[in-house]
């Protein structure tokens, strides 16, 4: 357990202060086919109620996605993800009252997204996919999370893992964060995610979470998202003891996934997190309380 570091993110609306408590971030995917919720919020209109639910149960901010990263997917091109993006964006530029975050690795979509309200960039192939994305960040003004990511979303968890899962995010992390200092992006707008279950074996997974701390160490505010993940899906489903076991991690219940997610988020907090990716608000909000208060009993409320 660590004391978190304070930082100031700018945003063109607002300063979020990261490190006195826990920022959660709300996952909006407006696509057919994320490895979570793909399909279920590809609709506008069930996209549109399911971010106005997730501020009303929480949330910091809404992280928005058009694209599916996850494993084995292919990509889409820009002019796909902006269809699906541009009229759920639209839509909650003047309802959400938090902040909106666009999860693209593509610096077309992120300029065409802050121009109707976007406040933050999340990049998950850290800049490794289109380096001019920094470029839009440092132009705007906004705030440019970068993760980790080894390899492709197509073959990142058929290739070999690193031998050490440490050593490699931070290599990499460090790379990014070169490319993107050299565009203009300014230190303190910068926010950098170590990418669990992107490229990364299960066990490597855990040993990222407990390894956080030195990740820290790097200066920066971490987010970190194990929200509903396999390598917690895959857990479960050996646990050859438990009524819940299962040979495939699709067929753990939901609600126990999220029991799974919410010890990694306590583990991520207590070891330094200061922004959580979760898609389960209510329930990672409360626990993120707890957490908060573990990490500063003075949060507490008083007797």
């Amino acid at each position: 357990m660590i004391p978190r570091r304070k930082f100031r993110l700018k945003l063109p609306s607002r300063t979020l202060i990261l490190g006195p408590r826990t920022l959660v971030m709300g996952v909006l995917n407006v696509t057919p086919d994320s490895f979570s919720d793909g399909g279920n919020f590809f609709s506008q209109e069930k996209a549109v109620q399911h971010a106005l639910q997730m501020e009303r149960d929480g949330a910091d901010l809404i992280d928005i996605g058009a694209e599916s990263t996850r494993p084995g997917s292919l990509g889409i091109n820009a002019e796909e993800e902006w269809s699906r993006l541009a009229p759920v964006l639209a839509a909650l530029r003047t309802r959400l009252k938090i902040p909106i975050s666009i999860d693209t690795r593509k610096s077309e979509i992120a300029a065409k997204a802050i121009e109707i309200g976007a406040e933050l960039i999340n990049d998950v192939s850290g800049l490794n996919h289109d380096a001019r994305v920094a470029e839009i960040s440092a132009r705007a003004r906004v705030p440019l999370i970068l993760m980790h990511m080894r390899g492709e979303p197509q073959t990142m968890q058929q290739k070999s893992f690193a031998r050490d899962a440490l050593k490699d995010v931070s290599h990499s992390l460090r790379a990014s964060l070169s490319t993107a200092r050299k565009a203009g992006v300014a230190n303190s707008q910068i926010v950098l995610d170590p990418g669990i279950g992107f490229g990364k074996s299960y066990a490597q997974n855990y040993e990222l979470l407990a390894e956080l701390p030195q990740l820290a160490k790097l200066g920066f505010p971490l987010l970190v998202g194990t929200s509903r993940k396999g390598f917690i899906s895959k857990t479960l489903a050996q646990d050859s003891k438990s009524a819940i076991s299962s040979p495939h991690p699709a067929g753990i219940p939901a609600e126990i996934k999220i029991w799974g997610t919410a010890a990694t988020v306590t583990a991520s907090i207590l070891h330094g997190a200061h922004i959580v990716r979760v898609h389960d608000v209510a329930e990672m909000v409360s626990v993120a309380r707890i957490a908060d208060c573990i990490l500063n009993p003075l949060l507490a409320p008083k007797n």
